[in-house]
């Protein structure tokens, strides 16, 4: 048989990361929370960013990240002018 594959299931490469602080809440209605991670594996270990996380986070949780280079914007308390 030609295809072996089929009904099998492909992961995308991901870089496991943890929670090192919990920044705030972010979004429009505070559905994100904006967290800083240190990075575990890859071509950025032991880098710290800035990401934002929905759903439930506490400090120590393991995140799985698709992507390293790309780190979001820091929160002010301003507003938007």
């Amino acid at each position: 048989m030609a295809d072996d594959t089929k009904g099998g299931v492909q992961f995308s490469y991901a870089v496991p990361a943890t929670v090192e602080e919990i920044v705030g809440r972010t979004g429009t209605r505070g559905e994100a929370i904006q967290v800083r991670c240190r990075i575990l594996d890859g071509r950025d270990k032991n880098k710290i960013i800035r990401r934002n996380v929905r759903g439930p986070i506490q400090l120590g949780d393991t995140l799985m990240l698709r992507e390293t280079e790309i780190e979001a914007r820091p929160l002010n308390r301003s507003g938007r002018g």
